[in-house]
Parts: C-alpha cells; structure tokens; sequence
C-alpha cells in the first residue's frame, strides 16, 4: 500500500459503531491510545473491516493544532 499522507499507522479495529449513512470506527494504534475515524458505510463492507481486524489509521491534515494548558 502506498499513499501521500505522512502519518500511516498501524492499528486494530476495537469498535464500529453502524448509523444509517456513515459508521465510527475506533482505532488502536496502541495500548491504551485509540484514534476514531467517521467513514461510510459502504467504505467499512468494501474494507472488510471488523473488530480485532488489522488496518491503518492514514492521517492527513494540512495543519495539525498543538496546545498545551
């Protein structure tokens, strides 16, 4: 697999979360760190994705937010 976005990481599919139109899909990229992705419906039957299976988390962004308190 090969794409432009820089942030490709590893990850295994914990939840998906089925709505009428679109699905939320959790993401552990590590232990304890999940990231979430709202994706269609039909995108998560074309992938095949179920929990416990592998998949990537592909971020891309053309500003990434840093803040501190």
């Amino acid at each position: 697999m090969k794409v432009s976005a820089r942030n490709s990481i590893p990850a295994t599919v914990r939840a998906i979360e089925m709505g009428a139109v679109n699905a939320e899909v959790t993401l552990e990229v590590a232990p304890g760190l999940e990231v979430v992705s709202v994706i269609t419906k039909e995108a998560v039957e074309n992938l095949g994705l179920k929990p416990g299976r592998r998949a990537y988390a592909i971020i891309k962004a053309s500003s990434v937010m840093v803040g501190v308190e």
